[in-house]
């Protein structure tokens, strides 16, 4: 009880504190997906949060508008916003509605609900999060069973803020070297195949 409280303590005083001191940084990138892209600035999708539940997610578009593959629509401007990760930033909004957390397993489309084993669908115990076990390992470089059981085993362990605290400095360290910005082959990562699975 302890642990979960200041858990959520950390991400109401954590997300706060980083769109204040990183405002500036978040007007500066609004403009530029503005000029660069157009509008609409913010890209927003339904995703599945806690238990399952359906959240709008939010993120600086990295794509223009239109027909056409992500390969298609991923400028160089959209793939350098996505390698430094700054386009996740309007998520810090999430973390304040309570919809996510600054760390757990990264919310998937609500398509993939159906898609999960019984293990895999543990990831639904805990909020999603910013940064996390995913992210840690190497973002969407990360093949979807290895993804999927650390998320599944972060959500079966107890809570501990100081695996959360260690989470947070790889997937930083991830971000700020710019890996796993794409999957090998994909312009992002391909969508979620449960025929792909080993058990099957």
């Amino acid at each position: 009880m302890h642990e979960r409280f200041g858990k959520r303590a950390i991400d109401l005083l954590g997300a706060a504190t980083l769109l204040v001191l990183l405002s500036p940084l978040f007007a500066a990138v609004a403009l530029a997906v503005r000029w660069r892209l157009g509008a609409p600035v913010f890209f927003t999708q339904a995703r599945a949060g806690r238990h399952g539940a359906a959240f709008n997610l939010k993120k600086f578009r990295s794509m223009t508008e239109g027909p056409g593959s992500d390969a298609d629509r991923l400028d160089g401007f959209g793939r350098a916003l996505r390698a430094s990760g700054l386009d996740e930033l309007p998520q810090l909004l999430n973390v304040l509605r309570g919809e996510m957390s600054l760390v757990g397993p990264r919310p998937l489309p609500l398509d993939y609900l159906p898609l999960y084993t019984p293990r895999q669908a543990l990831r639904l115990r805990v909020r999603p999060g910013l940064l996390g076990p995913g992210v840690a390992a190497g973002r969407n470089a990360v093949p979807w069973e290895r993804r999927l059981e650390l998320d599944a085993a972060y959500a079966a362990a107890p809570l501990r803020l100081r695996t959360d605290l260690a989470l947070a400095l790889r997937s930083l360290g991830v971000w700020l070297r710019g890996e796993g910005v794409t999957a090998p082959g994909h312009a992002t990562m391909p969508a979620f195949d449960p025929a792909d699975r080993a058990d099957r």
